[in-house]
């Protein structure tokens, strides 16, 4: 058997283990129930600390989503990331996350490290990261409608902050790419649930990457990614990213099995910043009474 399927049969392994221990009250992630869709082709080191510093340089990535009308208090979600390769061996990153849904403020600050194994030819790479967490819940008292002296506002939020580790390991080459990543490993050991309903437990995906030689598409990525929820079905993410004219544009596109679609389209300027817009439906269920949600996202590499 080859060394590729040794490593995809590894991480596919890890994946089952995770999927096992969702009955044993796995975590208190802090992911969103839908994510940034800037993690499955644009920035993958929000869904993967192993994916920290994966290309040569810095990168800096930013995010801003907003549900689209609807509702009053829709959720408004910004995303900043920082990753730096540090040497063909070490690569390091930073990322915050900000979410606001009616009165809940969230904050997620997290660290993190990550190493890599050079396995031979063709680029091939094993990844392994580690995130230290810091997670912050707030009630905006300002904007309540009611007795802002209710002790239960009080008591929520004297909450102590939370910590947490976040794992992740991968396998990449130059066309193919297998992670799998717990967002939630103190909880693992400890089985102390602080979580919500909404938070993942899990993370895992696989794509490969073709490279036509043609000059209109510089590559076609198709994706399959699996995501563990508490309290809700385990989600399957299917899709696809097609680049053109040497990357300097792109399209793509994301089904969830949560009746929801991502698609969106970007540009590639002088191979140093890139902008991506993205529309994501509604989920199932919902679409009668919200809208969906739009989301910008940018790239900035430096010192490549």
């Amino acid at each position: 058997m080859s060394l590729q399927k040794y490593i995809c049969l590894f991480l596919l392994g890890g994946l089952c283990m995770a999927h096992e221990s969702k009955a044993q009250t796995l975590g208190n992630s802090q992911s969103l129930l839908e994510p940034s869709g800037t993690q499955y082709f644009q920035n993958q080191y929000l869904a993967n600390p192993a994916m920290a510093g994966l290309e040569t340089g810095m990168r800096l990535n930013a995010a801003y989503r907003r549900q689209l009308g609807g509702i009053i208090g829709a959720p408004v979600t910004a995303f900043a990331s920082g990753d730096w390769q540090v040497n063909n061996r070490v690569g390091v990153g930073a990322q915050v996350m900000s979410d606001k849904a009616g009165l809940i403020d969230r904050t997620r600050v997290a660290m993190t490290y990550a190493y890599r194994i050079p396995l031979g030819l063709n680029e091939q790479q094993l990844h392994f990261g580690l995130s230290a967490v810091w997670n912050v819940q707030r009630l905006d008292e300002k904007a309540i409608n009611g007795n802002t002296n209710d002790p239960s506002i009080g008591a929520f939020n004297r909450r102590d902050n939370y910590f947490e580790a976040e794992f992740g390991m991968a396998y990449t080459d130059r066309h193919l790419n297998v992670q799998a990543a717990l967002p939630n490993v103190r909880n693992l050991f400890t089985g102390n649930n602080l979580g919500v309903d909404g938070g993942g437990l899990f993370y895992t995906a696989v794509s490969y990457k073709f490279l036509p030689e043609t000059d209109e598409i510089t590559s076609i990525e198709p994706k399959l990614a699996y995501r563990g929820v508490k309290g809700y079905d385990n989600i399957l993410d299917a899709g696809l990213n097609v680049s053109f004219l040497n990357n300097v544009a792109n399209i793509m596109g994301m089904y969830h099995s949560s009746k929801s679609v991502t698609f969106g389209i970007g540009v590639n300027a002088w191979e140093k910043v890139a902008v991506q817009a993205m529309y994501t439906t509604q989920t199932g269920g919902i679409k009668t009474y919200v809208d969906g949600a739009f989301e910008i996202g940018a790239t900035i590499r430096l010192f490549k």
